[in-house]
């Protein structure tokens, strides 16, 4: 399966000729059905207010719908030109935009069951580093309460909480840490982002993400470590770290949380304003809020549905360059189509929001259906957009033997 640019190997290094150009809540990005704005969630921490004004931006601006990312963000879809002051006045009036100048570097995924507070740290530092919004609208952090699950999601830093009040910062993908306190971990997060940087620049090649690092410039643990300390950060190598893994929360109760699933990651502001209290986005386009009782129309509350498991990018008709309404087709056969392996949906080679840290079946859309790759599976079968055809072949591939017994779970 070819690798999304985010996750080069370094055999291949990468050159970038152009300035990032991902979109935020200021700098719009222009589709088919209008404007787009990301806004970040820093561990897809929502106050009330906060969220209610997302509602309030997607029915004043744009066309009545939130869509949930890969990264636990919201964007609003087809919003008017000329709109962006008001947007982001509405949007400052309730700290949505804590810092301007870094609103689009505020890439944090965060264990949504875990404890808000290193994420609010580690935003709270990063907003105030002038130097920080050098970072790309790419690179992201991940805040691990210890469970593996976002730290499985391709990470450029991760915090791992460990017991007795320890913490591990890993680099990119690196087998090693460095571990220090727990209420270090976010100043030592950030300053693995300088590190970052330092290398990005010395390499010149526009570096976006820690992968796209040349191998001469790979950002080294061990010279991390001793930054650290050089920075006033006690910290200890540790050669081979600790790699938890565990899935996503499914839908239905935790404790004393509800987690609800959204299918495919859009929702109607009616259905967004039905979620109880300061709900909380997750990067598997699902939201935990606290009210357990919840139950908010055409949203997923209770395990076992065809719709766990089953994301796509915009498609048609948001995306010029996709090839098929994506979500239309995902809807026309996902009952038929159950399985354990994820499934993406995808409107063209970009495969945008596509899973991490785990096998997905990746169907693309050609000119004349889909394409069906299972990886480490048979070759790729080329199937017609009609239901029972492709519902019948995705189900197939979704429940691979090999892919359901070994890599499901890794």
């Amino acid at each position: 399966m070819p690798q999304p640019p985010s996750a080069t190997s370094r055999d291949e290094p990468v050159i970038r000729d152009r300035g990032d150009a991902c979109p935020g809540a200021l700098r719009l990005h222009a589709a088919d059905d209008g404007f787009l704005a990301r806004v970040r969630l820093p561990g897809g921490l929502l106050t009330a207010a906060q969220a209610a004004a997302l509602a309030d931006a997607a029915d004043r601006f744009g066309d009545g719908h939130l869509e949930l990312t890969s990264r636990g963000n919201v964007q609003l879809r087809g919003l008017a030109d000329g709109c962006g002051g008001a947007l982001a006045e509405l949007l400052d009036a309730v700290g949505l935009l804590p810092a301007p100048s870094h609103e689009r570097v505020r890439n944090i995924v965060a264990s949504p069951l875990g404890d808000p507070a290193p994420v609010r740290a580690l935003d709270r530092l990063l907003c105030a580093d002038p130097g920080a919004a050098a970072l790309s609208g790419r690179f992201l952090f991940a805040v691990d309460d210890g469970r593996g699950d976002v730290a499985a999601l391709d990470p450029d830093v991760t915090l791992l909480a460990r017991p007795g009040g320890r913490a591990l910062i890993r680099l990119g993908a690196a087998s090693d840490a460095a571990e220090v306190t727990a209420a270090d971990a976010p100043a030592a997060a950030l300053e693995a982002a300088r590190h970052f940087l330092d290398a990005a620049a010395g390499a010149g090649t526009r570096a976006w993400r820690v992968a796209e690092l040349p191998a001469e410039h790979a950002l080294d643990t061990r010279e991390f470590t001793e930054r650290l300390a050089a920075r006033g950060i006690p910290a200890r190598y540790v050669p081979d770290a600790p790699r938890p893994y565990a899935e996503p929360p499914a839908p239905g109760v935790h404790a004393d949380a509800l987690c609800v699933l959204v299918p495919l990651g859009r929702l109607r502001t009616a259905q967004w304003r039905e979620l109880p209290g300061a709900p909380r986005t997750t990067p598997w386009r699902s939201v935990i809020v606290t009210d357990t009782a919840a139950r908010p129309t055409g949203l997923v509350t209770a395990p076992g549905s065809a719709w766990e498991s089953v994301t796509a990018c915009t498609g048609r008709p948001g995306c010029a360059k996709s090839l098929a309404d994506v979500r239309a087709d995902a809807r026309a056969v996902a009952e038929r189509a159950r399985g354990p392996l994820p499934v993406h949906w995808s409107g063209c080679e970009r495969r945008c929001g596509h899973p991490r840290g785990t096998d997905w079946v990746d169907a693309v859309a050609t000119a004349t259906g889909y394409r069906l790759t299972v990886p480490g599976g048979p070759a790729p079968r080329h199937v017609p957009a009609t239901a029972p055809e492709l519902g019948a072949a995705l189900r197939d591939a979704r429940n691979t033997p090999r892919v359901s017994e070994d890599a499901v779970k890794r």
